[in-house]
């Protein structure tokens, strides 16, 4: 599924989230920690919600946001892959509303040989 095939759905959108972890293949990766950048967008159905204003025909964005804090703080992984996908599969399966999710996550402190705003990882 490419995003093309949710351009006229309804959506979630966290945008910035930012955590401290310990992700990464490098020693020092996982000694010293570094700061994570979470973008998700979550993909459902927001016309019952949009009539009842009600936080129950929804999912809140705090959930999906304790979700990615939970992950990305918690232990660590090798690569930014896996944490990407943990975040998907673990708010997929507490919110079979959502048909979709695509979760971004950068690392803005990399050891490259150039400026960088970052570099990360984005699945659907």
């Amino acid at each position: 599924m490419g995003e093309r095939d949710f351009v006229d759905a309804d959506k979630l959108i966290l945008r910035g989230l930012q955590f401290f972890g310990f992700h990464g293949v490098k020693t020092e990766e996982k000694k010293l920690g570094q700061k994570f950048l979470v973008d998700v967008d979550a993909w459902l159905d927001l016309s019952v919600s949009g009539q009842t204003d009600s936080i129950r025909d929804t999912i809140s964005y705090t959930d999906i946001y304790r979700i990615a804090k939970e992950v990305v703080e918690g232990p660590s992984k090798n690569l930014l892959e896996s944490v990407a996908h943990l975040i998907a599969n673990t708010t997929l399966l507490q919110f079979p509303q959502i048909s979709a999710i695509r979760v971004k996550i950068g690392k803005p402190h990399v050891a490259v040989p150039g400026p960088l705003e970052y570099l990360g990882v984005e699945i659907i």
